[in-house]
């Protein structure tokens, strides 16, 4: 609740207060352009580390690796390109926060260590165990790949379904 009041009310009555005063310190046209020139900056900003993320995000899919860092990465990026097209300086300075990249993986390391991350098959083995006991349902069965042989057999003349007349 607090947070909102914080996000919702002091925010704007902040920026707005401090529009007016660096307005009549170098005028309302000056500001009116700062501002959209702080807008534009962090789009290419935005645009630069965006990809950049993007393909590292794609390096480490590609190498089997979750892609957990850029991920958080990207909410930050989405967050930052968000305040900086809000008008104003408060929001101009955490937007530009979250674009640049020292501060951007300061943050991720910072919310990382407040974020739980459990995938698809630890919460089915934890589901599992609770409703059948402690039993292993893994037992005997490495984290690495399981291997084994098959052969294809999807010919036509394997399928007991399909009759084919030959004439």
């Amino acid at each position: 609740m607090k947070f909102l009041f914080i996000l919702f009310v002091v925010m704007p009555v902040a920026e707005i207060t401090l529009l007016i005063k660096v307005g009549q310190q170098i005028g309302a046209l000056y500001t009116a352009g700062l501002v959209v020139f702080t807008a534009l900056v962090g789009s290419v900003m935005l645009r630069q580390q965006g990809l950049s993320t993007l393909f590292r995000a794609q390096e480490r899919m590609n190498s089997g690796q979750v892609p957990l860092q850029e991920m958080l990465e990207g909410i930050f990026l989405a967050v930052g390109g968000a305040l900086l097209i809000t008008p104003g300086f408060i929001t101009d300075v955490f937007g530009f926060l979250c674009l640049i990249p020292v501060t951007r993986k300061a943050l991720v390391r910072l919310a990382g260590k407040h974020i739980k991350v459990q995938s698809a098959a630890t919460m089915h083995q934890t589901h599992f165990s609770h409703m059948h006991g402690s039993a292993d349902f893994r037992q005997g069965h490495s984290d690495g790949p399981i291997e084994g042989e098959f052969q294809r057999d999807d010919t036509p003349e394997s399928d007991p379904t399909k009759k084919i007349s030959k004439s």
